[in-house]
């Protein structure tokens, strides 16, 4: 699936309600530092993570002007306005000026929703990224392991990075943020197999959002069409299952089956 506009919908989200998506990555191809097993967007090529490919700021700032006028004046209802689109949206060189016309515009036409980012944590070493998304309200950051080996199996950075420095990137939120994990299990093309609903995987992961401290985390398993084929939707059970033990150390728990 890969989005062929600036900015699309809104689209009934099943963890965001109606959400109006923003894409600031290019229509023909994802454009990410990792390679999920589980992307809707396909497998991507890591000399496509170049920012340099990007539309810049100049473009994007007045589609999104001209798109949040007519939503206004339609009285369209809108629940989140959210990056999303084809990859990982803080790429984008200029992620904090756009945020902040996004801030801007969103405090002029639509004051009560709120804006949210869909990220894979990988740019947190980033100043200027970490302070756009500390000025939003709803941050929602990807951890699907607590395992480096399992990270690379299911995540596949293309970038030079360790689930170590991304934990302790989170935890510069200080708590301000929702944690979000893909569960699944399979066989992978490569031929390894992982799942991470086991309790081995489940104790590590528990131990890194202890570090981290989110105010929420927010759990689901594939709904999509997947690019490793191999891949297993977990049931509603094991998903509880796991849920209660991360209620039973505090943490506010979502769950979409």
């Amino acid at each position: 699936i890969l989005f062929d506009e600036i900015i699309f919908g809104p689209i009934r989200s099943r963890r965001l309600g109606n959400s109006l998506g923003i894409n600031l990555l290019p229509k023909e191809n994802k454009v990410c530092t990792f390679n999920c097993v589980y992307c809707e967007c396909g497998w991507g090529k890591a000399n496509k993570s170049d920012a340099k490919t990007l539309l810049p700021a100049s473009t994007i700032v007045p589609v999104l002007t001209e798109a949040f006028e007519k939503l206004h004046q339609k009285n369209e209802k809108i629940d989140s306005i959210t990056y999303a689109g084809n990859g990982e949206p803080t790429i984008h060189p200029e992620f904090e000026y756009i945020t902040d016309a996004i801030i801007a515009l969103r405090n002029q036409y639509f004051p009560h929703t709120i804006i949210t980012c869909l990220s894979n944590s990988s740019q947190l070493h980033r100043p200027d990224v970490l302070s756009a998304l500390k000025k939003i309200d709803n941050p929602v950051m990807k951890l699907d392991t607590g395992i480096e080996n399992t990270f690379r199996l299911i995540n596949k950075p293309f970038i030079k990075t360790t689930l170590d420095e991304i934990c302790d990137n989170l935890r510069l939120f200080e708590g301000d943020l929702t944690i979000q994990t893909m569960f699944l299990k399979g066989y992978l093309e490569n031929g390894n197999y992982i799942d991470n609903t086991t309790d081995t995987e489940v104790n590590a992961w528990i131990e890194k959002l202890l570090y981290i401290q989110p105010h929420t985390v927010m759990m689901y398993p594939i709904d999509r069409e997947t690019p490793d084929s191999n891949l297993q939707k977990i049931p509603k059970e094991v998903l509880d299952k796991i849920a209660i033990k991360v209620k039973e150390k505090g943490f506010k728990t979502l769950t979409y089956s």
